[in-house]
């Protein structure tokens, strides 16, 4: 309990101390000066989500990051076991990246602005157009060079199991041909677990698979390449 209620104290404070570096990039963004603000964001974004879980008191190990393309932008699809599977991607994996999050994390004050310098984007899954809309706004933004993260299970898992792939979200995979990196994420449902706000320490696997390039790859539809991705990250868990 002790380290549950200094994570959560702690997790607001560093949020403050961190606001020079947001009115910073800000700042980069009015100028235009984009490689700037986004090397600041992933500096920033990075030490701040690597932090939160370090305090938590977990171990994680990444495997397969030479997996991942250095040099354009990917696709990451992801299993979601916990709370703990956004800040362990931000911290553990190097390479940039915004994540597809649901409406409702725009309510937090300070993180929706980090998410909107981020190149997050956020989706309505009660609107079906503001949803098709958010798609095509990744569309765009993975074409001119953003990363993203989805979690095509759409929530988090009750007891660490696969749940079902939404197929829509590969859509974002198949229109702008990028590579899709599979993610699995063992353990983190064990830091915090579903219903439940008590911290503890837990190891995590972080694994990378080798990327599908979409340019040749011969699984095109989105139901079976989400058939294909979901049985990558099933055989690793």
């Amino acid at each position: 309990m002790v380290r549950t209620l200094i994570w959560f104290v702690y997790f607001w404070i560093i949020l403050l101390f961190y606001i020079p570096s947001l009115i910073r990039c800000k700042v980069y963004d009015i100028q235009g000066k984009v490689m700037e603000r986004d090397a600041l964001i992933q500096k920033s974004v990075s030490r701040w989500a690597k932090s939160l879980v370090n305090l938590s008191g977990s171990k994680i190990k990444v495997i397969g990051e030479e997996n991942i393309p250095k040099n354009e932008p990917v696709l990451f699809v992801s299993n979601h076991q916990g709370n703990f599977d956004i800040p362990i991607l931000l911290g553990y994996i190097q390479k940039p990246k915004a994540f597809i999050a649901k409406i409702e994390t725009k309510k937090l004050p300070i993180i929706r602005t980090w998410m909107r310098l981020m190149k997050c984007i956020f989706i309505d899954r009660k609107d079906i157009r503001q949803s098709v809309n958010a798609i095509k706004m990744g569309v765009k933004l993975l074409k001119e060079g953003y990363s993203y993260v989805i979690f095509p299970e759409g929530t988090r898992s009750k007891d660490g199991n696969l749940g079902e792939f939404k197929p829509g979200s590969l859509k974002l995979a198949t229109k702008s041909n990028v590579p899709i990196v599979p993610i699995t994420i063992k353990g983190s449902k064990n830091i915090m677990k579903k219903n439940s706000y008590l911290i503890q320490p837990a190891y995590v696997e972080v694994i990378i698979s080798p990327a599908i390039d979409m340019k040749t790859t011969s699984v095109k539809d989105t139901k079976s390449l989400s058939e294909k991705i979901k049985d990558i990250i099933a055989e690793n868990l």
